[in-house]
């Protein structure tokens, strides 16, 4: 999943939250110098990243990518989740995606400090393009698309699947809503599970 489904999954918990948010730059055990939370949410987020590229729902979605995009396909599944959670956030929190975001902008800049050097170079640009707000639009989701090509050297032509998100925009919408319900589940009890394991 990409950066809005796996903020959204952690729960309430602000370190949980950002644990969650980092976890891509904190490799192997390295994990274990932060605190409890910060813990919990880097465990949390790999523990979603092992049950999404598992899924038969996800992969049906991949494999219509596959042949325009090779191993790229999954990284393309996950952003274009992400537009569907924003599309339909009403459908998730009772908090508007504007203030929802906002708020977390905010929780990055003041803990700013505890982030690993590679997300610290990534958050100015993702808080001053709005990219999670963004995500909501098929116009936002074709500029992070691009930018990924960018960051491929223009290899993986992923600017390009914003036409099957069109063509196949019903699709990909119904097997994420399918996917997600198991995802919200899923992390919910996992969450119980690490919190219970690495506390004691």
């Amino acid at each position: 999943m990409n950066y809005l489904a796996h903020i959204y999954l952690s729960g309430d918990n602000e370190m949980v939250t950002l644990g969650n948010f980092m976890a891509d730059g904190i490799k192997g055990k390295k994990y274990k110098k932060y605190p409890i939370d910060l813990q919990l949410g880097i465990l949390l987020h790999r523990e979603i990243d092992t049950f999404t590229d598992a899924h038969k729902t996800v992969r049906k979605s991949t494999k219509r990518l596959h042949k325009n995009y090779g191993h790229y396909s999954g990284v393309i599944v996950d952003i274009l989740y992400d537009h569907f959670l924003a599309k339909n956030w009403d459908q998730y929190s009772n908090i508007p995606l504007d203030e929802y975001v906002e708020n977390f902008y905010n929780s990055l800049e003041d803990n700013f400090e505890i982030l690993p050097e590679r997300i610290q170079r990534m958050t100015p640009y993702m808080i001053s393009g709005n990219w999670l707000l963004s995500y909501a639009t098929i116009e936002g989701i074709a500029k992070v698309l691009e930018g990924m090509n960018r960051r491929t050297k223009n290899k993986s032509k992923m600017n390009q699947a914003v036409d099957e998100l069109i063509e196949f925009y019903k699709e990909f919408e119904a097997e994420f809503t399918i996917f997600f319900d198991e995802l919200i589940a899923f992390s919910q009890k996992k969450l119980k599970t690490l919190s219970s394991q690495i506390k004691i």
